[in-house]
């Protein structure tokens, strides 16, 4: 199986769209826990990383490197 390989300030897409409509979500947090943010309402959701690692469906763009 394939891994994924994110990061954070990632903006990723996941399997289930989000009430307010949009499926793209933030990685605002990284470590035994994953934190996204919702780009189109703002809420913040935390989720297992191996639950992540599972709903996440692909990158939409990664997080420039400074």
């Amino acid at each position: 199986m394939e891994t994924k390989e994110f990061g954070l300030h990632d903006i990723v897409e996941m399997k289930k769209q989000h009430p307010c409509g949009t499926n793209a979500w933030k990685i605002i947090r990284m470590g035994a826990d994953i934190r996204i943010k919702c780009q189109g309402c703002g809420h913040s959701v935390m989720i297992p990383r191996r639950d992540f690692g599972k709903k996440m469906k692909k990158i939409l763009e990664k997080a420039r490197q400074e």
